[in-house]
């Protein structure tokens, strides 16, 4: 989805399937199931991108090539570190990318929701899933708030409106500090 908002912006997204130049979703109209991100969703080519095979994907993850990686998580300890591979007790479908790109990429932004469907906080003190790598986070991006790490703590510095400081505490399992330049509408 994130090519969706990026508008004219100079911004090139790689997907580990080996697309260097991911456009936005297509109209429906134009789906070419051929032309999809490694989460199997359809996407566009944008001008000047680059099409390659899954090692030199991976060359390029795992060689610290990439700047910025985006990546969903089922759990987010309070000093960053990040569960997004394997729940206890489940099958698994298979790892993916996400090992490589928490070794590889120069910055980790976690996008999820902030709860589980049965409510259950994915903002933890400490991880009860298996981790996916010594690196941690340096964003936690949820549809309630926005927090950033430095030095093993958690700062909110965004918040949704709609929610006081109060009733994230009560839906977050972790610790975390205010920043002193909290960004709210409520």
């Amino acid at each position: 989805m994130i090519p969706d908002y990026l508008g004219d912006k100079d911004i090139y997204l790689q997907s580990e399937n080996g697309l260097l130049g991911i456009g936005p979703t297509p109209p429906d109209d134009e789906i070419d199931m051929d032309i999809i991100s490694a989460s199997k969703e359809p996407i566009t080519i944008i001008p000047g991108a680059s099409l390659f095979n899954s090692s030199t994907s991976f060359a390029m993850i795992r060689g610290g090539h990439v700047d910025s990686a985006i990546l969903g998580a089922l759990q987010v300890d309070e000093t960053g570190l990040i569960a997004n591979w394997a729940v206890p007790g489940k099958d698994i479908l298979g790892v993916g990318g996400a090992m490589d790109l928490v070794a590889g990429a120069k910055k980790i932004i976690l996008s999820l929701t902030h709860q589980s469907k049965d409510k259950t906080p994915k903002l933890v003190k400490e991880l009860s899933y298996p981790r996916s790598g010594v690196r941690k986070a340096n964003m936690v991006v949820t549809e309630k708030a926005v927090f950033t790490f430095e030095k093993e703590t958690m700062y909110l510095v965004e918040i949704a409106s709609g929610i006081t400081v109060e009733e994230l505490k009560k839906i977050t399992d972790a610790r975390f500090e205010i920043s002193p330049n909290l960004v709210s509408d409520y």
